[in-house]
């Protein structure tokens, strides 16, 4: 620390006029505690009355720069260009590497794009009103309305190669329905568990809609940002908002056209 200023380093002798007594107020004691450690970068200043630069780095009054130091670890000390004082945070580089590694095994959770929101749109089918129309290619679901409208809700379908399509009617409703997934699954993820109650974190979502005798279901998602995408086995998904609404609109019976 500077106990002592060298003419040459500070290079004008003018220096030692009225800004020396008000200069080495230097706290001995403080200058000998153990360890605090402190990251600074030199203040950036233009011309003041103290004459700027490095004298007024090494006498300045901290208080009326917004400049101090920390007592209490290690902290980053910004440049100060003129701008409002802004709060310094510990710098903890193990905390910050695993905020990253969380951030990096995390699923990129999107927002919805706004067209797969429900809406009432026009229809010009040919099916009657409470038929279900499921586009594959789209990833749209019609619940067909009377007077040539129809209400569409945004939805995943399967990823390639487990698409499909044709006529189905649904044959159960199921409220937060359990989940068993099928031997040709476990074939593929042995991972998975052999049976899941029903609940939020049950990938079959909120409702459940079951098609035929078939595996394929129209059910809910825990993964809302998967809407819009080719992402299941097979099977319809949708927001559990959707899905419960449609839920109520439906009945066993219903046939639902698959394109």
């Amino acid at each position: 620390m500077f106990k002592r200023v060298s003419l040459a380093l500070l290079g004008s002798a003018s220096f030692l006029g009225a800004g020396i007594d008000r200069a080495v107020a230097i706290d001995a004691a403080a200058l000998s505690e153990p360890s605090v450690i402190y990251a600074s970068q030199p203040a950036v200043r233009t011309a003041s009355n103290m004459g700027g630069g490095f004298i007024e780095f090494l006498f300045g009054d901290s208080g009326s720069q917004g400049q101090s130091y920390q007592r209490q670890g290690v902290y980053q000390q910004q440049p100060y260009y003129g701008s409002p004082r802004q709060e310094l945070l510990p710098i903890d580089p193990q905390q910050g590497m695993m905020r990253q590694q969380q951030e990096a095994s995390e699923p990129a959770q999107r927002p919805i794009d706004p067209k797969y929101e429900k809406q009432v749109v026009e229809y010009t089918g040919k099916e009657n009103a409470g038929t279900i129309v499921v586009d594959t290619p789209n990833k749209f679901l019609f619940l067909v309305q009377a007077n040539g409208k129809a209400l569409r809700y945004g939805i995943g379908v399967g990823r390639p190669g487990f698409t499909w399509s044709g006529v189905k009617t649904i044959s159960a409703k199921k409220e937060w329905p359990d989940w068993t997934p099928p031997a040709e699954m476990l074939a593929r993820r042995p991972d998975l568990p052999r049976h899941m109650e029903g609940g939020p974190e049950n990938p079959l979502g909120a409702r459940a809609m079951y098609l035929g005798s078939s595996l394929y279901r129209i059910h809910g998602s825990n993964e809302p940002w998967t809407i819009g995408t080719n992402v299941s086995s097979g099977c319809i998904r949708m927001r559990n908002d959707d899905v419960i609404d449609l839920f109520g609109r439906v009945r066993v019976g219903a046939k639902v056209v698959v394109i």
